[in-house]
């Protein structure tokens, strides 16, 4: 019978040379933030629409503009650390360069090593880029907020495997934004070192969602399963350590460049295996309607009969559709009791994260985040970004 045990690494990363992130830093108890005045991150993007009155379409930006400011007056996103001279201005909603106005390439964090699956979605996102690889989901965030890097492109959900929770939690801890999403077809193969043979191999290494996309044909195989942190890992630690009883699951650039031989391709279960990665930054995109839209948000509500019905009610009344909805518990909040004193019973608090099809830009967009906010105990806007089209 096939066994599965589980490798883990060192959480510290270099990121180039430019620093050290460490996930063994503890991180101070979540909390909630509340709805503030404070709206300097907003400042630029108004004044930016605003400055574009004398275009024939000029009246049309201002009243959007006004509405967006009137709907985040109070707006969650708190203010950063540095000094807002120093912040860059808002990103557009056109296609994002490729490099940044002083000349040098786009540096992009992702998680894993070299020849991983989100170093591709990173090239994919931003072609000519330099990818900055980090050990962990958290490193990458880190390395975002504190300018070791210039963005971060990290999954976020797969056709098979659901969604990363890891991800969806971090996106509430940390001050980034989502300013693009990025989607790619994830095409596994079987790697060895040259000279072993499918017959020789006992076991195999990958990400347990790799592993787990392949059952069918590693169980054929006869194949033991080791979970690793990432694909690419995988294949380096075969290659490095000279294996020779021991296969991996990556893709079939992680075996160019740790020289390994593929002797299988496209061993997934399903052939519809697709991952979707966000595209994260410091700031938020200014929001267009000239090509379809996604707007991501996360909220959360009392306890009742009906209010998330409710909740999700002002989106249908606007002809908005929902692509996407994830609950979290909310952590660090105990139990609570149900205000019903006969009922005894006790449930937790969660967040909602929801996906929908429609622009900042948009008024029906902007008074469905209004209606919400009525009964809505906490909301954020986690980005405004244009749709991806394209696949591989």
């Amino acid at each position: 019978m096939a066994t599965a045990t589980y490798i883990t690494r060192s959480p510290a990363v270099t990121l180039s040379g430019k620093g050290t992130v460490s996930d063994q830093k503890t991180a101070s108890p979540f909390k909630i933030p509340q709805f503030s005045m404070n709206r300097r991150r907003f400042t630029a993007l108004f004044a930016s629409l605003h400055n574009d009155n004398n275009t024939s379409n000029g009246s049309n930006k201002i009243r959007k503009a006004v509405g967006l400011e009137k709907l985040f007056e109070d707006s969650p996103y708190d203010a950063v650390s540095k000094d807002s001279s120093l912040h860059p201005r808002p990103l557009t909603s056109t296609p994002l360069p490729n490099t940044i106005s002083d000349g040098p390439r786009l540096r992009v964090a992702y998680q894993g090593v070299r020849g991983a699956y989100s170093e591709a979605a990173a090239e994919k996102a931003y072609p000519n880029c330099e990818p900055v690889p980090c050990d962990q989901f958290d490193a990458a965030f880190e390395a975002v907020e504190k300018w070791l890097v210039d963005r971060a492109v990290l999954p976020i959900e797969n056709s098979l495997g659901g969604s990363i929770h890891r991800n969806y939690d971090l996106l509430l801890r940390h001050n980034l934004h989502i300013v693009g999403e990025v989607k790619l077809a994830v095409h596994h193969c079987l790697l060895a070192n040259h000279g072993v043979r499918v017959e020789d191999l006992k076991r195999v290494l990958s990400h347990p969602q790799a592993l787990a996309q392949c059952e069918y044909t590693l169980t054929k195989i006869g194949l033991s399963r080791e979970a690793i942190d990432d694909t690419a890992l995988a294949a380096k630690h075969v290659a490095f350590e000279k294996l020779k009883d021991t296969g991996a699951v990556a893709s079939s650039m992680a075996a160019k460049i740790y020289g390994l031989n593929i002797l299988a391709e496209n061993i997934q279960d399903d052939c519809d295996n697709v991952t979707r990665f966000l595209m994260l930054a410091r700031e938020p995109i200014i929001p267009g309607v000239e090509k379809p839209f996604k707007t991501s948000i996360v909220f959360s509500l009392e306890e009742g009969p009906g209010v998330l019905f409710k909740a999700l009610a002002v989106f249908a009344l606007r002809q908005i559709n929902l692509t996407k909805i994830e609950s979290r518990p909310l952590r660090n909040q105990p139990l609570r009791a149900s205000d019903d004193s006969n009922n005894g019973s006790k449930y937790f608090d969660y967040l909602f994260y929801v996906d929908f099809e429609a622009s900042m830009a948009e008024e029906r967009a902007q008074n469905a985040l209004r209606h919400l906010k009525e009964f809505a105990t906490f909301l954020r806007v986690l980005g405004s970004y244009a749709v991806d089209t394209t696949m591989l």
